[in-house]
């Protein structure tokens, strides 16, 4: 199967990333595996439990539309994996808290216990998606959706675009990055004394 467009070009040389490019993979501080710079990371992990336990008292819900709710509510910074998900509510379940009942199209439905629900009272007032996301420069939020907003335009048009308008996209992106590249280059000692 041929893709729908053709692969990216090489980084620059002198790009500011390591070796691995923009994701990882590099040396320094902010690159690779552990590292931290001014950029969003890893985000702290949220407590699965008290997030699973919460979502419950409104509606019982799937294990998939818990993981959905979950990272909507949190602004996209916390996404729980089913790998984490799924063996919390069969806990849940064993200690009694919630129980599955078959739902629509056959996908099972978690539901709380009277004792899941007294346990869920007993939950902090602030919701675990909001404590996860709580030391989260919401600059770093708006820079992902912008990237993923750009990056649905950029897709619509390479799959819906007639030539004229495929080659003036190209342009557009090729000098966003220039000016994304020129950013880096900017003295940003003043701008961060002056914060």
């Amino acid at each position: 199967m041929t893709p729908p467009f053709p692969p990216l070009p090489p980084f620059p040389p002198g790009a500011p990333f390591g070796p691995g490019g923009p994701f990882g993979g590099g040396w320094g501080r902010g690159h690779g595996r552990g590292g931290r710079g001014r950029g969003m990371g890893r985000q702290r992990r949220g407590d699965v439990r008290a997030a699973l336990l919460a979502l419950l008292t409104e509606r019982p819900m799937h294990g998939y539309e818990m993981i959905q709710e979950i990272a909507e509510r949190s602004g996209g910074i916390w996404k729980p994996s089913p790998g984490s998900v799924y063996p919390t509510l069969q806990l849940l379940a064993d200690e009694g808290l919630v129980t599955a009942v078959d739902g629509d199209g056959g996908k099972r439905l978690f539901q709380l216990t009277e004792d899941g629900t007294a346990a869920a009272g007993k939950l902090d007032s602030t919701p675990p998606w909001e404590q996860a996301s709580a030391d989260v420069d919401q600059s770093d939020v708006a820079l992902r959706s912008a990237i993923g907003q750009l990056a649905a335009a950029a897709i619509a048009v390479s799959q819906a675009g007639n030539a004229n308008q495929k080659a003036r996209a190209v342009d557009i992106l090729n000098g966003a990055r220039r000016e994304l590249y020129s950013l880096l280059g900017e003295d940003t000692a003043t701008e961060d004394s002056a914060e």
